[in-house]
């Protein structure tokens, strides 16, 4: 059973979770794969099963970038680091002043969950960003899959000839301790009092043989440091070769033929450096460090010596050497120690990844979870994963600077990290720098003081006197605001393309993460409902709420519950539907309507250029008859295979945690004020044909009145039955604190579903690809099933009109009644009282004008007859 595939919204990132035995058997059975792709291939993305994303290394700049805007801000994140090119770049950007550039990477690891590392080294390059998320999980299968792809390219004769060594010389690499990576030179001098009796002793070729001592420790810099020890112990010349440690490292190892570890510290992760050794098959001495010893079973594996015992280290090294060459016990240590690198530490590693995710990711109870930890058998890694990366992979490209999204993003930037940039002539020229949150505080209290002058001012003005000046002038400042206002209402582009269409529909998102996936032309419309305000800029970096040069709908501008930041989770999408269709004639005025989430472009369900010619073509010829067209079905969306026994209502069962039906039944009972002893689950179909799924369907305008008037009685039943005073809000509809925030939103999904069957609806399945149209559940075979006496018009009516005389009169049933916030409040008294205010205001119009004139009979005003004086 796979449990799903998740594609990060930002192009470069994909993420398979899956399992490949029995389903939820155990962890073991989860293998991860992260790799990059293209820009073609970067939408697909199914947030409703997978609520976590794993991003690998320093490759995830977009994914970091849209990952820290709505609506993805609160998903988790884990992001592992195995690498130290940022490290390197982190003092070089406070040398130079890029504190901004520092501060664009601070902000990117907080908003990680957590920062994982493959050891103990890199936290500690890394603590000028550390927030307090870092975590280490020793035994990365990095180190093996690089030297392994290093020595499939490289040959170890070939490297040895190029750095001046002959076939002949038995290489002895010393290796030291990666914490004296910068400028801790005096490590040498402890490495080298450690094998100073190795030295002097094959100096002397008394054991036979070409020996060469090749120290990889340090850096560069420290060449000279290493050579007077060298000296001072009277070594000859050529015996002893430095290469520092952010040189190539793995060609290093690849001419040894025997690697002693020389530091003496008691370190917390195993060296990745005996790893890679030990890949390469080459016999390992190192001191007995409880990590090693842990790990390495002495003169099996490896060759192990007490610390600071300098017999035990010349017995152990001698154990190695025979007549000058290596020995036949080194030979079976160097493959006993690789068959151990393959896989050292997998187990633990494995495990402990598996409870960070528990700890950290929030599952969806649609998700079969897989057992728990302790079943845990597996002791090696997936190996072919890591071959179908490897396939279009060039391991040195990988870390070559071109191909680095440190430096990528450094070029970028580069014009924005420096207050003052010197152009190519030699002048300066002045750039904007990236606002902090610090700089966000600024303008708003900048923009709450201007914003108090101007209304102070503006009091001001009306105070004084002015003079209304000529007629002309009047006349022309008149017909120039009716000019402005017109364009105002016709210089939008996309209302101007929308001019003449039949239909448009709208897509629904919340928030400039889900911008990618929507579409542009006349037959869209985005639909935002996020409201932008200057703090939630500072939060989650958006730069509105809706897109820029477009004429996409402010959903909650349209309909203020959804300023509700909880009613805007619980009923998601739905929300905005209920916005369209308040005061629908303001914004609508075309016969059809339709609606799709922004979700469904990410999982590539929306419709395809083809499609929407052949739907366009078919509501322009077919005007009668009332129709509903769908395309996102729901077998497709939730990958789950059309199957006898997974019924509509047991789908929905497994999406809103087995609550579905008792849910829906409760909301419909008491929608009706059906009786305990009705059955009060509309009845669905076992025909095998699809469901709508993801809001993505078409139907005439005046038919989505009707589903809006059923729904908004819905939506209020089933709130009802989820809100008590006493005890507060409960949701039982999922086991997620997600699932919870966003309470009734799969559930409503559905429910065009259920309104389109029992209401008697054409329904008909666009496929989103080909365009091709086929009728599902038709209503020839759905008589005696249909519930219509509860889906009629005039009943929905009725139904309406009550709720709103009961909210006109304040008469609400309970203290906080979502109904009237989720629309328009109409019924014939208000209609009554609006015709007869209207018809108060004409009387008392005609009354005082009545007044005036018998004023002026009474005042003796009289007008002369014409032609009398």
């Amino acid at each position: 059973m796979r449990l799903r595939k998740a594609y990060a919204p930002s192009q470069c990132l994909q993420i398979y979770i899956e399992e490949e035995g029995k389903a939820g058997s155990s962890w073991q059975q989860i293998g991860f794969q992260v790799s990059v792709l293209g820009p073609e291939q970067y939408s697909h993305i199914d947030w409703s099963i997978f609520e976590g994303v794993l991003v690998n290394s320093l490759e995830a700049k977009d994914a970091i970038s849209s990952l820290m805007q709505e609506p993805f801000c609160s998903v988790p994140l884990i992001w592992i680091i195995r690498e130290d090119t940022l490290s390197n770049r982190l003092p070089v950007y406070k040398e130079m002043g890029w504190d901004n550039l520092v501060s664009h990477w601070r902000k990117a690891f907080s908003r990680a969950s957590v920062v994982v590392f493959p050891d103990f080294t890199l936290p500690m390059l890394y603590s000028m960003l550390d927030s307090g998320n870092f975590f280490v999980n020793p035994g990365s299968p990095v180190d093996v899959w690089a030297a392994e792809s290093y020595n499939r390219t490289h040959d170890k004769y070939q490297m040895r000839k190029e750095n001046g060594f002959n076939d002949e010389d038995l290489v002895v690499l010393v290796v030291g301790s990666p914490f004296f990576y910068n400028d801790q030179s005096w490590d040498y001098s402890v490495v080298m009092s450690t094998i100073r009796p190795l030295l002097i002793k094959y100096a002397t070729n008394d054991a036979g043989g070409s020996f060469k001592f090749v120290f990889l420790c340090g850096n560069a810099t420290d060449e000279h440091a290493l050579q007077e020890d060298v000296s001072r112990l009277g070594l000859p010349p050529g015996y002893v070769k430095h290469y520092a440690l952010n040189s190539d490292v793995n060609s290093v190892l690849l001419m040894g033929d025997i690697v002693v570890y020389g530091s003496s510290q008691d370190e917390q992760g195993f060296p990745p450096l005996i790893i890679r050794a030990m890949t390469f098959g080459i016999p390992v001495v190192a001191p007995d460090n409880p990590i090693i010893k842990k790990i390495v079973v002495d003169r099996v594996d490896g060759i192990l010596f007490p610390k600071h015992d300098t017999g035990s280290l010349m017995m152990a090294f001698s154990l190695l050497i025979s007549n000058g060459k290596l020995s036949k016990f080194a030979l079976k240590v160097a493959s006993s120690g690789r068959l151990l690198a393959k896989n050292v530490l997998a187990s633990e590693c494995v495990t402990t990844y598996a409870r960070l995710l528990e700890n950290v990711l929030c599952f969806p109870s649609s998700v079969f979870l897989p057992g728990p930890i302790s079943q845990l058998q597996k002791k090696e890694w997936e190996w072919d994963l890591f071959d179908e990366i490897e396939e279009g992979t060039d391991d040195e490209e990988d870390f070559s600077r071109e191909s680095s999204v440190v430096y990528a993003l450094e070029e970028e930037l580069s014009d924005l990290v420096n207050p003052i940039n010197s152009s190519e002539n030699g002048s300066e020229t002045v750039v904007q720098d990236i606002p902090t949150e610090e700089d966000w505080e600024v303008l708003k209290e900048v923009e709450s003081y201007e914003e108090y002058e101007r209304l102070e001012m503006e009091q001001l003005e009306e105070r004084k006197d002015k003079s209304p000046g000529i007629w002309d002038d009047i006349y022309r400042d008149v017909r120039k605001s009716e000019k402005l206002k017109f364009e105002a209402n016709e210089r939008d582009e996309g209302e101007l393309e929308r001019t003449g269409q039949p239909v448009c529909i709208y897509e629904i998102y919340d928030g400039a993460g889900a911008w990618p996936f929507l579409h542009h032309g006349s037959l869209y419309r985005g639909l935002s409902l996020l409201f932008f305000s200057l703090y939630f800029l500072c939060i989650c970096q958006n730069t509105g709420a809706r897109r820029s040069r477009s004429d996409d709908v402010d959903a909650v501008a349209r309909l203020p519950l959804l300023n509700d930041t909880f009613y805007r989770d619980m009923i998601c999408e739905m929300g905005g539907m209920f916005s369209i269709a308040n005061k629908v004639d303001t914004i609508h005025r075309r016969p059809w309507i339709g609606f799709q989430s922004w979700h469904a472009a990410g999982r590539k369900v929306s419709l395809s250029i083809k499609a929407e010619k052949v739907l366009e073509e078919k509501i322009q010829k077919e005007t009668i008859g009332d129709v509903i067209y769908v395309w996102s079905r729901m077998d497709m969306v939730h990958g789950v295979a059309e199957s006898a026994e997974l019924t509509f209502w047991s789908m929905c069962d497994v999406l809103n945690g087995g609550h579905c039906r008792t849910a829906f039944e409760d909301a419909f009972r008491k929608m009706y004020g059906l009786p305990s002893d009705v059955e009060a689950l509309p009845p669905m179909p076992q025909d095998g044909g699809h469901w709508s799924a993801l809001h993505s369907w078409l139907m005439p305008t005046p038919s989505f009145l009707e589903f809006i008037m059923f729904s908004r009685m819905f939506v209020d039943s089933l709130d009802a039955l989820h809100s008590n005073s006493s005890e507060g809000r409960m949701c039982l509809l999922g086991s997620s604190d997600l699932e919870k925030n966003h309470c009734y939103c799969r559930l409503l999904e559905f429910l065009v579903n259920v309104w389109a069957y029992h209401s008697a609806r054409k329904m008909v399945y666009v496929d989103p690809n080909s365009g091709f149209l086929e009728e599902q559940h038709p209503i020839e075979q759905r008589k005696g099933f249909m519930w219509a006496k509860y889906f009629n018009l005039a009943l929905l009516k009725s139904m309406d009109e009550d709720l709103a005389e009961a909210a006109d009169d304040n008469d609400h049933p309970r203290e906080k009644w979502l109904w009237p916030l989720t629309g328009e409040v109409h019924w014939q008294g208000i209609y009554d009282r609006e015709r007869a205010e209207r018809y108060r205001v004409k009387m008392d119009k005609k009354r005082k004008t009545k007044e005036k004139l018998r004023e002026r009979l009474l005042s003796g005003y009289r007008q002369k007859p014409l032609g009398r004086r």
